[in-house]
């Protein structure tokens, strides 16, 4: 990292690497009905980045140039991934590979263990992260709430987290709230991201309520019966979500407390007189 650029810093104008992000939203462009409804719903978020599966779409699962083309033509910043390697090399050749046609060299770095759920393999995705941070990458890894996995992360040189909020596309929501509020704790100047699992925008709002810098969503989007109504929606809640943080949320309490003091108010016998 070069001595002038940054990470994301936990303030109000939220910032990655030296860039000005004007949204705490990240959005995926993967599984929209069309490239049409795909650039209506990255309007509607207000996101000034996006994610791009490299991996996905030069397999065949887009349209090729005219996606990539697309995507370029929305005017935010790319964020590449290594979407779907299952191993630490071959996340590393996918990032080599979209740091050359994409011209960036930011990376979101997912290294999956699992076929059923998805999990981060936490390991290769320490090893893939520990050579692209000394090949001069920006990585932004997809890992789980594991602390001890954040540090290693950290040591390494990864100046942004991103813990999962639930497995891949499961729309669970915030599964651990415990080890994330943790997380967060232990971290209280590190630029945290939800990553995966975020299924309504309530979700969103709670990942941001308990100060998470950002959240990164696809399918709830893409899948969703209007994409573009509810990346709306969900700009929304991550908007709200922050500005309760900031402004400071009320304790939870085990008993309840009245909202008017008791001291001082009029008492009335059985006949209404005071």
């Amino acid at each position: 990292m070069n001595a002038h650029e940054q990470p994301i810093q936990r303030a109000d104008t939220l910032s990655v690497y030296g860039v000005p992000v004007t949204s705490r939203m990240l959005l995926g462009t993967a599984g929209y009905p069309s490239p049409a409804v795909l650039a209506a719903a990255v309007e509607a978020s207000g996101a000034s980045v996006v994610t791009v599966s490299l991996r996905r779409e030069t397999a065949g699962g887009g349209t090729g140039q005219k996606f990539f083309d697309l995507i370029q033509s929305l005017g935010v910043k790319v964020l590449p991934n290594t979407a779907g390697c299952r191993s630490a090399r071959e996340a590393i050749t996918t990032a080599q590979m979209a740091r050359e046609v994409f011209g960036t060299d930011w990376i979101k770095l997912e290294v999956i263990a699992n076929d059923d759920t998805l999990q981060p393999d936490v390991f290769g995705l320490v090893d893939a992260a520990t050579e692209l941070n000394r090949d001069g990458f920006k990585v932004f890894p997809y890992t789980t709430e594991d602390l001890s996995v954040a540090e290693r992360l950290q040591r390494v040189g990864c100046q942004v987290i991103m813990p999962w909020g639930a497995p891949i596309g499961s729309g669970q929501g915030i599964a651990n709230r415990r080890a994330l509020a943790s997380l967060r704790a232990y971290f209280p100047d590190v630029a945290l991201v939800i990553d995966a699992g975020i299924g309504a925008p309530s979700h969103a709002a709670e990942a941001m309520e308990l100060g998470y810098d950002a959240v990164l969503l696809n399918t709830a989007v893409a899948k969703a019966a209007d994409p573009v109504r509810m990346a709306a929606a969900f700009a929304a809640a991550v908007s709200a979500g922050r500005a309760g943080y900031e402004a400071g949320l009320m304790p939870v309490r085990d008993m309840a407390v009245p909202s008017t003091p008791v001291a001082g108010t009029p008492f009335f016998d059985l006949d209404g007189k005071s």
